[in-house]
């Protein structure tokens, strides 16, 4: 301790006219000092304001510089030495020591400043303020090529210093992009992927870039997908596939990206972690089933990437994920429902599934998870229904296969993703399908279900598709039993709060149910439509000049159907819709202009 304040005392008297000889001495003990404790010896460092007096010593001339330069790396090693680092004054004559050619006075100014730049605002906004990065990254260009043990020591302090410069600061590495270090570091790892400590930086550069969007238009000009799968291959450690794992997801989120992972067989090495992982209750394996599974569904919502796997149904990978739907394993199960889904994202593809009997092994899986089922197998198992049902010639073949009483099974569920996914499933599978829409809309236990799910203010998303359904059933079934049971469970209200929702489709949806009630069961819902004033809100639609025509066509279909009944009529009298109407007439759409003139006579001879 003696010799560290002694020591200190000295560099700041002779620190401007001492000789060579007396400063390294003094250095040594710091450094010395910094092995043993480098807190304390940090602390004593700025109470002495020593500091400062390194700023005059860091020249490209002295000796003495890249010890200077290492007790700074040392001390800035400490949170609480940043800033004072930076205010001392450190950084530029840093960032101009990196102008110089000598090896070991580069490594350490590396080192020192991205220490400064570790978690520190001020460190890096003082180094971009002195134009470090820019210097960092054409060092990297420069050394890409050289593979002496010296160079990749440089390149691996160099690429840590870019990784503390710009951690989670985007800005900065939206900077680092435009300086074209990316097709730099993908270069770098093709190069040196022997070397771990190197190939470590450049992946956690990567996971620092990858995030932003205009990095993975960058990755996709080079061969990352090539360089992160031939790497991949040769991992055994948990963590160090971890670490590749964490690049590939947010790469994998481009499509040309994803296309290119699939090319440079990335899929063979993740069924072959499944594989090798789904029996296991090894804390690490477990993690490794699920990322490569997750990943896998990720690579499956690429067009082309899924379709290459597809294969017209043939394909190894598309049959392999197939099997992970019986699986044991939960997460398994997901990810082969996730995949079921993502397949099931255009006719061909769903038709070819569905005839290939995919809709009993969905069933099955839904089976197995009624009763305090996992909730995210649920919604992936209803999901790819939901998608399956989509093609015209698959709705028959899966009612008649059963999928409506499996999906109702899940009606008890308290969870609104299932919710939403059974709703939008049943609304499919109905499409053009009277008898199902009838056998449905008849479902009391459903009608009242939907109605309940109509109130939820909380879930945006249940609410609508509940109206949604409600209205699908009337519109598809066109039968009055169906209107009955709705009305009896209080739904006329609710479609009419539909017909002004902010969506033109889920509007219209609502005024063709209204009309078909109005036409088949005008008597039984005559009081719950007055309730629900919906002439008053027709009133409205028509006078408002943003309504789209189809929503003025079916307002006037729906007010001529209206005045069938007494006390409805007698609404439409007395809020002066002729008025509103005979403006219609010239409308600039031919179909609202001619249903303005039939309307605009109905109601002249009704009144």
């Amino acid at each position: 301790a003696d010799n560290l304040s002694e020591a200190l005392k000295k560099l700041k008297i002779t620190s401007t006219d001492s000789t060579a000889d007396s400063l390294e001495g003094c250095l040594d003990c710091l450094l010395q000092a910094l092995a043993q404790n480098n807190m304390e010896t940090s602390e004593k460092i700025q109470k002495s304001g020593v500091l400062q007096v390194f700023a005059s010593l860091l020249t490209p001339q002295s000796s003495c510089t890249a010890k200077v330069a290492n007790i700074i790396a040392e001390v800035a090693r400490n949170e609480f030495m940043r800033n004072p680092c930076v205010d001392a004054g450190l950084i530029p004559p840093l960032v101009q020591l990196l102008n110089c050619k000598d090896q070991e006075v580069l490594l350490q100014t590396g080192r020192a400043l991205g220490n400064i730049c570790y978690d520190s605002h001020e460190g890096r906004n003082a180094v971009d303020h002195a134009g470090g990065a820019h210097i960092v990254v054409d060092h990297l260009r420069s050394l890409c090529s050289k593979t002496d043990p010296a160079s990749e020591k440089l390149l691996t302090v160099f690429c840590g210093m870019l990784m503390n410069y710009s951690n989670e600061n985007d800005t900065l590495q939206s900077q680092l992009i435009n300086m074209g270090v990316i097709p730099t570091l993908v270069k770098l790892l093709g190069i040196h992927c022997q070397n771990a400590a190197l190939t470590e930086m450049c992946l956690v550069a990567f996971g620092n870039l990858a995030e932003l969007e205009s990095s993975k238009e960058q990755f996709a000009y080079t061969n990352i997908a090539e360089e992160l799968v031939k790497l991949f291959k040769k991992q055994i450690e948990h963590d160090k596939k971890e670490m590749i794992f964490e690049v590939l997801a947010p790469l994998a989120e481009n499509d040309v990206i994803k296309l290119q992972l699939v090319e440079a067989g990335l899929v063979e090495c993740l069924l072959e972690i499944v594989q090798k992982t789904v029996d296991s209750d090894k804390e690490d394996d477990i993690a490794e089933l699920k990322t490569a599974s997750d990943l896998m569904v990720l690579l499956l919502l690429g067009d082309e990437s899924m379709q290459k796997l597809f294969e017209g149904g043939k394909g190894s990978v598309f049959q392999r994920v197939l099997s992970w739907i019986p699986s044991n394993s939960h997460q398994l199960q997901l990810a082969g429902a996730l995949a079921i889904a993502n397949f099931a994202r255009n006719d061909g593809n769903c038709i070819h599934m569905v005839d290939n009997g995919i809709v009993q092994k969905l069933m099955d899986l839904l089976d197995r998870h009624v009763e305090d089922g996992n909730v995210t197998v649920q919604h992936a198992a209803l999901s790819a229904l939901r998608n399956l049902a989509i093609p015209v010639v698959n709705k028959a073949k899966m009612l008649s296969a059963g999928v409506a009483e499996a999906v109702l099974k899940f009606l008890r569920s308290e969870m609104p993703p299932v919710q939403f996914k059974l709703l939008g499933t049943l609304r499919m599978l109905i499409d053009a399908q009277a008898e199902a829409a009838e056998q449905l809309g008849k479902n009391v236990k459903l009608v009242e279900r939907l109605v309940e799910w109509c109130e939820a203010k909380d879930h945006a998303g249940v609410m609508g598709e509940s109206n949604r359904l409600i209205s699908a059933l009337i519109r598809h079934s066109k039968s009055k039993d169906v209107i009955r049971t709705i009305v009896q469970s209080g739904g006329i209200k609710h479609l009419v709060t539909m017909a002004t929702s902010e969506h033109v489709i889920m509007q219209n949806e609502a005024l063709v149910a209204l009309a078909l009630i109005a036409a088949l069961e005008l008597v039984t819902a005559e009081k719950d439509l007055e309730n629900a004033q919906l002439v008053q809100i027709l009133h409205r639609l028509l006078s408002d000049d943003r309504s789209a025509p189809e929503i003025k066509y079916n307002s006037m279909v729906l007010i001529c159907a209206l005045i069938g009944s007494e006390p409805l009529q007698k609404e439409v009298q007395s809020m002066a819709f002729l008025e509103v109407i005979s403006k219609l007439r010239s409308h600039e759409n031919k179909t609202v202009a001619q249903q303005a003139s039939l309307t605009e006579q109905r109601l002249a001879v009704e009144s």
